[in-house]
């Protein structure tokens, strides 16, 4: 019996975590905020049973958001909706794939990933997100849409940051960032997110955030409105979404569909290995990359975000006492009576304050030590790991990888040269 009470404890305390997540890497995948509560649901609720990992929690992560972002815009020629629906495809396609992937037993593969080509991906990542949340922090609207063009219009931004939305944004965002500076343990055990979004929602009700009107700041007016907050949908069954196929006659739609499965399979993969290292056991990484793949089949088929193993939300399980899998599926019945219960709640949430929950991932994500790590590994690995975070902010994630694992092959056979006899 307390084992059951323990993974309800810590089922309620990381839905906690996920929910703010969950729409904010919904929102910054240009996809409707209710796509990632799909995923964490059916994460939680099928996937618990599926996986090879009895203490993971299955959801969207930061990781693939620039995978989904991209495939949107490209694949719906700048028709989000349309762009949406295709993605959907394209991530049930490499769904199959990552089932194939576990049947074949090629998780084990995961391992042999340099860690510096691992670090270079997430660390492109967390700036990529950071460029683009920045200006949904300050509530400016950018006109680019590459990485670089959203980095150098950062100043432009700021220059033109909505004062109301800036304070929520930039509140919250010292909010996550103190929080966890101050001693004291029961503050250190409450989410920071959850104690920002207590602090901040009542601030957007007090400034009306959710009726169109314009105020005045320093002689200059700005507008504020409900297009500024979360958006749900009456009921969680009238967002589901059927995937566009027609994109698979494509050839852009493959990048995205190998993207997906490659990333996706590694990051989930590398996930559980972390996982059993924290509690010394060891997983079935073949059958947790399965229910992977047979999770994110049944999301593109009905609206949600592609899922993986998330570190953040699996770890936050474990540090909660976690016993076994009933934590992740309680995690998905909580978020399932989230949206369904606290609907008005939640769309008063401002997109600001979510915009400063991803910041805070993308600034970990990308933080000084990982490039410290990497440069004690010596001079080749974090050139690889330069290489792979250019490319992948310039390009797109698939070229990253593929550069950098080029250069680190590039590396060995020079090695290997030089060791030879003459």
């Amino acid at each position: 019996m307390s084992r059951i009470v323990n993974d309800l404890k810590s089922g309620f305390f990381v839905s906690l975590i996920a929910l703010p997540l969950c729409l904010g890497i919904a929102l910054a995948s240009a996809c409707p905020p209710v796509a990632g509560i799909i995923t964490a649901i059916v994460g939680g609720l099928l996937v618990s049973f599926i996986g090879g990992c009895q203490l993971s929690i299955k959801g969207p992560a930061a990781g693939l958001i620039i995978i989904v972002l991209g495939a949107v815009l490209d694949l719906g020629a700048g028709d989000a909706a349309l762009g949406y629906r295709r993605m959907l495809a394209v991530a049930a396609v490499a769904a199959l794939l990552q089932i194939v992937f576990a049947l074949l037993k090629a998780a084990r593969f995961g391992r042999l990933m340099p860690p510096s080509i691992i670090h270079g991906m997430l660390s492109a990542i967390g700036i990529i997100i950071i460029a683009k949340q920045i200006h949904v922090l300050v509530g400016a609207t950018p006109h680019g849409k590459t990485p670089l063009a959203l980095i150098s219009e950062i100043p432009n931004s700021l220059f033109a940051m909505n004062p109301e939305l800036a304070f929520i944004g930039l509140f919250a965002l010292a909010l996550m960032v103190l929080l966890p500076l101050i001693p004291n343990r029961r503050l250190k055990a409450a989410p920071e997110a959850l104690i920002a979004l207590l602090v901040v929602v009542p601030i957007g009700l007090y400034w009306h955030l959710d009726v169109t009107h314009n105020y005045i700041f320093l002689d200059h007016v700005y507008s504020i409105g409900p297009e500024y907050l979360v958006n749900l949908p009456k009921s969680l069954l009238t967002s589901f979404v059927w995937p566009d196929f027609s994109v698979l006659s494509q050839a852009a739609a493959y990048k995205y569909i190998l993207s997906f499965a490659l990333v996706g399979s590694i990051e989930s993969v590398l996930t559980v290995i972390a996982v059993d290292s924290i509690t010394k056991t060891t997983s079935n990484l073949n059958r947790d990359l399965l229910g992977i793949g047979v999770g994110n089949f049944l999301c593109a088929l009905i609206g949600g975000l592609p899922m993986i193993a998330e570190v953040v939300r699996s770890k936050a399980n474990v540090d909660s006492g976690a016993a076994s899998r009933l934590a992740n599926f309680f995690h998905g019945v909580f978020l399932l009576l989230f949206v369904s219960l606290l609907a008005p709640i939640i769309k008063a949430i401002p997109l600001a304050a979510l915009a400063a929950m991803l910041m805070v991932v993308g600034l970990r994500l990308a933080s000084i030590s990982q490039f410290r790590h990497i440069f004690a590994m010596g001079a080749d690995q974090f050139a690889v790991f330069l290489l792979t975070l250019v490319v992948t902010v310039a390009e797109d994630l698939l070229i990253g990888i593929l550069a950098g694992s080029a250069l680190n092959m590039s590396f060995y056979l020079i090695r290997r040269i030089r060791l030879s006899p003459p």
